[in-house]
């Protein structure tokens, strides 16, 4: 840590977009000392004053404490605003962790050699020659600048490193040798893409505006968030995901995504100035690529962007959700898709006769099960007039509407124009509901 620097003021708040991360505003004569010693301590330089801290296990709070009180003891002035204050003395747990047998103090432990790992790969101190699925998670085969070449298993905060070789010559070959004696056709060249974390940490280092020019917060909960760009949304995810093919319905109607498989479709609709509750997009999985279709989803023109991206990617994690038995997916007793609600996010649960309702603590989303086993979500402060709203058919895996909770409950996004909400956009009549299908006619491709 820096030396003592009596004329040197740090100011610690929250991200004013991603909700975890911390940023570090420095001011005073010492100045440069301080920027120095946190640079060295692995915040990262956004703007010429101030830095940001941002980890993958979401632990940012803790170590800004821990950065608070190393600058204290130097002599260093530290202001933290009233909501990191709160973050830090917050008690959490992450939600279906595999090893529950860990004490919290454990959880750090496991989470903090997963950001080593994670920031030897980012700063290429660490070189990913493979990667692979083993029907679980992410696993690849790496060497460190040390010459020590490694297996690795996990993503984010529960990556972890398997089978160490020596950094003998000939050690490197090996390992990549038997990671692909291990995982055989799965393997693929090159590190794994970018987790959603990873993406989110990415962002975070980059330059923003300080919140303080206005005194207006920057980011509110997804649900109350900006509706996406639709065309952008899709290129981001297709972009990502190249076991997926673009294709154009001519003239303009519709865009279809269509996996390699044939078997699961995204279909984004192109109506004449659609209202924000109005249908766009739709994705389904079929039984076979001319079979009849298991289960679909439809999302309105008004639903931000953070969900969408969500639901795209949860549907093409097929690891995750593709051994469902399909009858048994989802049945009126299942509730496993709001299990992340149960972890303290205060959200309303009620039981009616048309089935069950889970509420946001502001009221500004709502999520439903209905005695037909199908789930829907509607967001914005007025039930009966929402901005958006997503619909789950029957059959839908519960792990695909389980991630879409997830980031209704912890996500935020850019602030919703007000536009959007008003009576003349609630009156906008609605189109006919898209209707997904793995075989789009004869497009432009992509």
């Amino acid at each position: 840590m820096t030396p003592t620097a009596p004329d040197a003021r740090v100011h610690l708040d929250t991200h004013p977009v991603h909700c975890s991360a911390v940023v570090a505003t420095v001011a005073g004569t010492a100045a440069a000392e301080v920027l120095a010693g946190l640079t060295s301590d692995g915040w990262h330089p956004v703007a010429a004053d101030a830095l940001v801290m941002v980890r993958i296990d979401r632990e940012e709070p803790y170590w800004a404490e821990q950065t608070a009180k190393a600058l204290a003891a130097d002599g260093v002035r530290v202001d933290i605003s009233p909501r990191l204050r709160e973050a830090m003395d917050e008690e959490w747990s992450w939600a279906f962790y595999p090893m529950p047998w860990c004490t919290r103090d454990e959880m750090r432990e496991v989470s903090d050699q997963a950001q080593q790992i994670y920031d030897a790969i980012r700063t290429g101190r660490l070189q990913i020659h493979a990667h692979a699925h083993d029907g679980h998670t992410t696993v690849a085969v790496g060497t460190y600048a040390t010459g020590l070449s490694v297996h690795l298993h996990g993503e984010d905060h529960l990556r972890c490193e398997n089978y160490p070789y020596d950094d003998t010559d000939g050690s490197k070959d090996q390992a990549i040798k038997d990671f692909r004696r291990l995982y055989g056709d799965a393997v693929r060249v090159g590190p794994a893409p970018l987790t959603t974390t990873e993406r989110e940490a990415d962002q975070a280092r980059g330059p923003f505006t300080q919140p303080t020019v206005t005194g207006r917060p920057l980011n509110v909960p997804v649900y109350l968030a900006a509706p996406a760009d639709p065309e952008a949304t899709l290129d981001q995810f297709l972009d990502k995901n190249r076991t997926w093919e673009k294709h154009d319905r001519w003239p303009s109607e519709a865009t279809y995504a269509i996996h390699e498989s044939l078997v699961y479709g995204i279909e984004l609709h192109h109506p004449h100035a659609p209202g924000p509750r109005d249908d766009l997009w739709a994705v389904a999985a079929y039984k076979t690529p001319v079979g009849d279709r298991i289960w679909h989803a439809t999302v309105t023109a008004g639903t931000p962007e953070g969900i969408i991206t969500t639901l795209l990617e949860a549907v093409a994690d097929e690891h995750g959700w593709s051994r469902t038995t399909w009858a048994a997916s989802t049945t009126t007793s299942d509730r496993k898709p709001v299990l992340p609600l149960l972890d303290g996010y205060s959200w309303d649960e009620s039981v009616t006769d048309a089935g069950s309702m889970w509420t946001s603590p502001d009221g500004g989303c709502r999520i439903r099960h209905d005695q037909k086993s199908t789930w829907s979500v509607n967001g914005g402060k007025d039930p009966q007039h929402p901005s958006w709203a997503l619909k789950f058919s029957e059959h839908t895996p519960p792990e695909v509407i389980q991630q879409v909770v997830f980031e209704l409950a912890e996500g935020l996004g850019p602030r919703r124009p007000r536009a959007l909400r008003s009576p003349a956009a609630r009156s906008t009549p609605a189109t006919r509901p898209p209707t997904p299908g793995p075989h789009p006619p004869p497009g432009r491709g992509r």
